[in-house]
């Protein structure tokens, strides 16, 4: 095998890696944006894209996992999750002082719903809000503190060592090959009282729904576990019932925020 074709073939590995790397968080807050904006009153709609400078919430699904990187939102970085350790109850998980999704997300819908907040503030809100609406649905954001929500529980896949988090997160694309519009056509077909049943709860109580399926990835994939294409199907029903959960909540949420007139029944954010 020459030199060249060594060169070539590393290469690609590295951008196929780089180009699934994630692949949760991309494909998960394209879906759960989309789902959202299909559901949004005439009224939200407008009021959104005006706040969002005519862009639309999918355009701005990933925004927050690369500015959290960036010098001036880095006090964001543990916004993504809420680690909560083996033994530890939900109720009982210590908190961080620097924040956690549950509390940034009350934190940015009360900034959303704040008429007196500044447009600046409520368009950052608003950003935010979309992002962590996706990360709250994936169950390794509620992960082990001491394994780093995964990252350090040592998996295989197809024999080749990778990580929890890792699996979870390419997850998606090993279910199904969809692009984002392709898993709201196939998954945004809940029933009414399917949607009611949804929108029961807030972030705290969703967190901790997702926390509970967490617990299970856990326990039904231990450490040097070899994931499977058996893996991918058994698993592939619950991320798509947390990309429909996401958008679904997110949609009530914008909507009790900005629509006077949203009469849903059931509210995710008590006004």
């Amino acid at each position: 095998m020459s030199k060249k074709f060594n060169a070539l073939l590393a290469f690609s590995m590295v951008f196929i890696t780089s180009m699934t790397a994630g692949a949760w968080s991309q494909k998960g807050h394209d879906t759960t944006a989309a789902i959202a904006e299909k559901h949004l009153t005439e009224t939200t709609r407008n009021a959104v894209i005006e706040l969002l400078d005519g862009k639309s919430p999918v355009y701005w699904a990933n925004w927050l996992d690369n500015a959290s990187h960036t010098p001036e939102y880095a006090y964001t970085k543990t916004w993504h999750y809420k680690n909560i350790d083996k033994g530890v109850k939900y109720s009982e998980a210590p908190l961080l002082d620097s924040g956690d999704i549950v509390r940034a997300l009350d934190e940015q819908i009360a900034i959303l719903d704040n008429p007196a907040s500044s447009r600046e503030k409520r368009q950052l809100a608003l950003k935010i809000v979309i992002h962590l609406l996706g990360d709250i649905h994936q169950p390794m954001h509620t992960g082990h503190a001491t394994d780093r929500g995964g990252n350090n529980w040592k998996v295989k896949l197809f024999k080749r060592d990778t990580n929890l988090h890792s699996v979870w997160d390419n997850l998606p694309d090993n279910c199904h090959k969809w692009s984002y519009s392709e898993w709201v056509e196939q998954i945004d077909r809940p029933t009414q009282e399917e949607i009611q049943n949804i929108l029961v709860g807030d972030p705290n109580t969703w967190c901790e729904e997702t926390y509970k399926i967490g617990r299970k990835v856990y326990e039904q994939t231990p450490e040097n576990y070899s994931v499977n294409y058996d893996y991918f199907t058994k698993w592939a029903p619950t991320v798509e019932q947390q990309f429909l959960r996401g958008g679904l909540r997110l949609a009530d949420i914008l909507n009790t925020v900005f629509d006077p007139e949203y009469t849903q029944k059931t509210r995710a954010v008590k006004r």
